[in-house]
């Protein structure tokens, strides 16, 4: 092999030297060139199909993400039955043994609006803004404004900052009395939702709401932005009150995420001898009154980080 210009052998050995020392260390399979030499160097020699596992992680590592165990099986003699269990077995391998030194903040989320049911069950939106201290213009400077030793330059002064702030709190305010509206609007129009589950949820677009509170779109896309509310299946950010879909054959709409949840349903119950194609899938949500595009379901599986049919197939279960 060839060295690096300005390196000697003496050089390449030494920094051989160096990354055996620093694999050595713990957690194993730290400091790998490769993904195939991060998961060898955490086998133990006296494991069980230790040869077996060495062989699938040195050739075959595409092939069992692909699921194409019957090529493996052609090129290694090992039977389907032997490669599903040596697959398990590499589960329990770590790929990326550094993320354990990883740090993941994972913020507290304090809700913005409450959401509380009354005796009869109906929904009451409640600003929680309890933490938020409470303004107001001190009456030392109304009463300086008709005291007479005020000059007329203070007293103009003061009824200029007194403006400034009586308008900043008519701003807070009015901020307040808009993100409530909104929120009542939102709740009134995913009372299904709230009551069933996340199967109910309507379509819903941000100009509706707009239109019903009586502002503009902008105004409603920065009232929800960042606020949480607290309801009775959990605090949720509002902009996830906010979903687009689509129209059965019969005009009705349904949300995307009902499409989902249907898919996902369809997947966890469909024969793993031969799962569904994007295209099998795009049929069984039209029996089920949801008319999608095969390029949309294909989207939706990816997102949802559902594999393709031929990942999901079981090998075990049919002799093709």
């Amino acid at each position: 092999d060839l060295l690096p210009a300005g390196h000697s052998k003496e050089d390449f050995d030494k920094a051989e030297e160096a990354l055996a020392v620093v694999q050595s260390l713990e957690p194993s399979g730290i400091a790998a060139r490769d993904l195939s030499e991060c998961l060898i160097s955490q086998l133990d020699s006296a494991v069980p199909h230790f040869d077996e596992l060495s062989t699938l992680i040195r050739s075959h590592l595409n092939d069992l993400a692909e699921n194409r165990l019957p090529q493996i099986s052609k090129k290694t003699g090992f039977s389907i039955e032997l490669i599903q269990e040596l697959r398990e077995d590499l589960h329990l391998l770590n790929p990326k043994p550094g993320a354990a030194f990883l740090e993941t903040y994972v913020p507290n989320v304090t809700p913005d609006i409450i959401l509380e049911q009354d005796e009869s069950g109906e929904y009451r939106v409640r600003l929680d803004d309890d933490r938020v201290p409470t303004l107001f213009i001190s009456e030392y400077y109304r009463r300086r404004l008709q005291a007479s030793d005020c000059s007329d330059a203070e007293r103009e002064f003061i009824k200029q900052k007194i403006n400034g702030a009586q308008w900043l709190i008519d701003s807070i305010e009015q901020r307040r009395s808009t993100l409530t509206r909104v929120s009542e609007a939102i709740v009134e129009h995913q009372k299904r939702f709230l009551d069933e589950g996340p199967e109910a949820i309507e379509p819903l677009k941000m100009q509706q709401i707009a239109d019903k509170v009586g502002v503009h779109v902008t105004t409603v896309s920065r009232a929800v932005d960042d606020k949480w509310i607290q309801t009775p299946r959990g605090i949720l950010p509002l902009r996830r009150f906010f979903v687009g879909g689509t129209q059965t054959e019969d005009g009705d709409d349904v949300a995307w995420d009902t499409i989902r949840l249907k898919l996902q349903e369809l997947i966890d119950k469909e024969d793993k001898s031969k799962p569904y194609s994007d295209e099998n899938l795009v049929d069984e949500l039209k029996k089920a009154g949801m008319t999608v595009a095969r390029r949309t379901v294909t989207k939706y599986r990816k997102k949802m980080g559902i594999p393709s049919s031929r990942q999901r197939r079981d090998w075990s279960l049919t002799n093709s």
